[in-house]
């Protein structure tokens, strides 16, 4: 199985580097409280957190609405995953405890303010691509069995069959959602500047760790960019 980047995402976005965190064998079921206390403090740094009073011009956030904008999504009416994860914590709302995995991921996006989420690797069909779609791939929401296709343009997560995440990383797919029965996964960190290539690495690795340390199993991480923008997972 291969996870790429395409040409077309990088030409558009020269500075984006992804990184991939694979884990097999991983126990996904039953919620840890250490992991739910953590969730629920950087919820609470985030209230606090006056870099978030003007949420939208966080340079963290800022950089995904020009994103959305340059591949013409509307940016104040699809916010990025970690603009909408920001906006939660600000009003004081609390995320659900998913499962594991998802409370593990929603926890390093506000830490660190990038977007993060992952798909079940045994629900996906062939490979592995962050693209530009065409318009007529097809996408079924999450917690939905409704098919819907995106706007030609758009950038996508796709397997070789089905878009498994709109506009980057604004709405999770449904057929490759994590469960607490899912025990292969491919989780997704996504920089653009100001997160630099060493600080998306160091990142990258903290999640891997934290995946390794709350759900076990075997654990790698990659990064993706423009100087190596395929890999074998």
């Amino acid at each position: 199985m291969k996870d790429t980047v395409s040409k077309e995402v990088l030409t558009k976005f020269p500075n984006y580097i992804r990184g991939v965190v694979v884990a097999r064998g991983v126990n996904n079921r039953g919620e840890n409280q250490k992991l739910l206390q953590l969730l629920r403090k950087v919820e609470q740094d985030a209230v606090r957190d006056e870099s978030l009073q003007d949420i939208k011009n966080h340079p963290r956030i800022a950089c995904w609405r020009q994103a959305y904008s340059d591949f013409g999504a509307n940016p104040n009416k699809f916010y990025s995953s970690i603009e909408s994860l920001g906006r939660r914590a600000r009003r004081g709302d609390q995320l659900s405890y998913i499962n594991t995995l998802v409370a593990l991921f929603n926890y390093f996006s506000l830490k660190h303010m990038v977007p993060s989420g992952g798909d079940d690797l045994d629900r996906v069909d062939g490979n592995l691509c962050l693209t530009l779609t065409k318009g007529n791939e097809p996408f079924t929401p999450l917690n939905s069995d409704m098919v819907e296709y995106p706007d030609p343009g758009e950038v996508v997560y796709v397997d070789d069959n089905k878009v498994m995440c709109r506009r980057w990383n604004w709405r999770q797919g449904d057929q490759t959602k994590i469960t607490p029965a899912t025990t292969n996964v491919a989780i997704n960190v996504d920089c653009l500047p100001p997160v630099s290539k060493d600080e998306a690495k160091a990142i990258t690795k903290e999640l891997a760790d934290l995946v390794h340390e709350f759900c076990g199993g075997k654990v790698k991480y990659f990064l993706l960019d423009a100087i190596q923008s395929e890999v074998e997972i």
